[in-house]
């Protein structure tokens, strides 16, 4: 057989299910040997597309999704969402045809190299130059990918090898690792420490979700009674009703939860990666007690200085220290979390137009199953959805914020409905980033897949407009003109909805979620909450 029809053998052999990409002149034979797999191919408008499709379908699934270009232009465009998935830790393989090896070594038109490109952004980077290699490399590809920490690979593969014929060589079989017990010495130390904090306080990162740990979390902070925190990208990793949850850390502003980790003598971070909130911002003092609860070693830096680190099966050392650690009184930081609610229903009857960003959250969460999912994109939209949109399950609220690429809703929105089909499916993004993928809608078309984009339209950066006047007081240079989001729609055979009155938004929302199709909904917004939440921020006293 083909070198081409082992690598796809060996594709179906790690389970994938789909591939997201585009063909091209060097990826001929892989496009062929696909025509024969059961693997479904997603032939995509731009590769960035297929890149973001890939990262959020593993997120979503915990399976590497797999993502295919040709060389030069069409590996490049991958790179945004190949790092993305990489630096959210979200398990990702990506694919690039190559030129000849018998080029490789000259100047030569459209190669680059692409295996030393990709280095800097994934966990490993390999490039096939004999066909005997295949099945060992696929392998490793997978295995990196989906071990802890998650994260992307890439596999260059020359068109010349992937022609060749191949004897005597069969996919291996996917095996995945066990994750180690945690030292029982590392168990007692850190009960030792929670049993004896007075403010003990918890940070609950997206390892905790990446090692669906989500249910022992909940139970280890309703039986020690200790307040939970957690990052943008692990909404939903405690249900928002569960009584010591305190909502999402990662303002860089004053908030309610910011007051938490203020009073805390001891923060317990489990499952949490820097990149989703640097520690200074949460940590500035550099004086309190962290306790470090991972299946890897903490990262080095001088605000996250661990005095305990419980290295292993996150599950295991949850219930392992549970059982040891003495439970607190659980009331120290109830009115921050009875101030949080306050704020969340501030607006929720306001129907102004342009609509406020809290009444918008709150129609869309009414609107919307506890179970769908919304994909939330990357601008000032971001932050309110992040501080003010409840989750009571995991993998709920889909944010970038390791990486945070602007781009990754439409397309992240089209993976997710296909990996789960059978639940709503929202991609929540500002004007800017909807604009920067808006192609991918035509393939939404063409796979039947139905959801419904909803644009906070603003006419402008709106994240970077806050910031500009935080910092200088003017803006500069945010402002653009948008097209008709409705006609832009009807263009693509999908459907589109204005929102001119703030009473009509939670019945469009309804509408569009029961539309068989995509529904774009063009909503106005007023991005002057920005600056009064700012002000609120700066001036708050945190609720005793």
């Amino acid at each position: 057989m083909k070198a081409s029809e082992l690598f796809v053998r060996c594709l179906e052999t790690e389970g994938v299910e789909y591939i997201f990409g585009i063909p091209g002149e060097e990826n001929l034979d892989m496009m062929d040997a696909l025509l024969d797999s059961k693997i479904k191919f997603v032939t995509v408008r731009h590769e960035q597309g297929a890149a973001f499709m890939a990262d959020v379908y593993g997120r979503l699934t915990g399976k590497a999704g797999v993502c295919l270009s040709t060389l030069g232009p069409g590996a490049t465009n991958l790179i945004t969402g190949v790092a993305d998935a990489n630096m959210d830790h979200a398990p990702l393989v990506a694919i690039a045809g190559q030129a000849s090896t018998h080029r490789l070594h000259k100047e030569s038109h459209q190669v680059l190299d692409l295996e030393e490109m990709f280095r800097a952004v994934t966990k490993y980077s390999s490039r096939l130059l004999t066909p005997n290699i295949i099945a060992e490399v696929v392998r490793k590809a997978f295995k990196l990918s989906q071990s802890e920490k998650y994260g992307a690979t890439f596999i260059e593969f020359p068109e010349n090898i992937a022609e060749m014929e191949v004897e005597d060589q069969e996919p291996l079989p996917a095996r995945f690792p066990h994750a180690p017990e945690p030292p029982a010495e590392r168990i007692d130390k850190a009960a030792e420490i929670i049993s004896s904090a007075k403010n003990p306080i918890i940070l609950a990162g997206n390892g905790v979700i990446r090692n669906k740990a989500w249910k022992q979390l909940a139970q280890f902070a309703e039986e020690l009674r200790i307040p939970v925190a957690n990052t943008f990208m692990a909404k939903g990793v405690v249900p928002f009703k569960h009584p010591m949850a305190l909502g999402s850390a990662g303002l860089q502003a004053k908030d309610y939860v910011s007051c938490g980790f203020s009073r805390a003598d001891v923060i317990i971070c489990v499952g949490y990666d820097l990149v989703e909130y640097h520690p200074y911002l949460w940590h500035p003092t550099k004086d309190r007690t962290i306790i470090h609860i991972d299946s890897a070693p903490a990262e080095v830096d001088a605000y996250y200085n661990v005095s305990v680190g419980v290295i292993g099966d996150l599950k295991h050392s949850l219930l392992r220290i549970m059982k040891v650690a003495s439970p607190h009184t659980g009331t120290a930081m109830r009115g921050l979390r009875a101030a949080l609610i306050e704020d969340m229903d501030q607006h929720k009857d306001d129907n102004s137009i342009p609509v406020k960003p809290q009444k918008i959250i709150w129609d869309l969460r009414t609107a919307m199953d506890m179970e769908g999912i919304a994909i939330c994109d990357v601008g000032a939209h971001k932050m309110w959805m992040a501080r003010m949109f409840r989750c009571e399950y995991p993998n709920t609220c889909i944010i970038s914020n390791g990486f945070a690429s602007m781009g990754i809703a439409v397309p992240g929105a089209l993976a997710a409905k296909l990996a789960f089909p059978e639940r709503q499916v929202v991609a929540v993004t500002g004007d800017a980033g909807f604009l920067m993928n808006c192609q991918e809608i035509e393939t939404a078309m063409r796979m039947k897949t139905a959801f419904v984009i909803l644009i906070w339209n603003d006419s402008a950066y709106g994240l970077i407009e806050w910031k500009q006047m935080n910092y200088f007081g003017r803006k500069s240079h945010v402002d653009f003109t948008n097209p008709d989001f409705v006609k832009l729609a009807e263009s693509f055979g999908a459907k589109g909805y204005r929102i001119t009155r703030g009473e009509d938004l939670l019945p469009t929302l309804k509408q569009a979620l029961a539309d068989n199709t995509v529904s774009i909904i063009d909503c106005p917004v007023d991005y002057s909450e920005n600056l009064k939440l700012t002000a609120k921020l700066g001036e708050m006293v945190c609720p005793i």
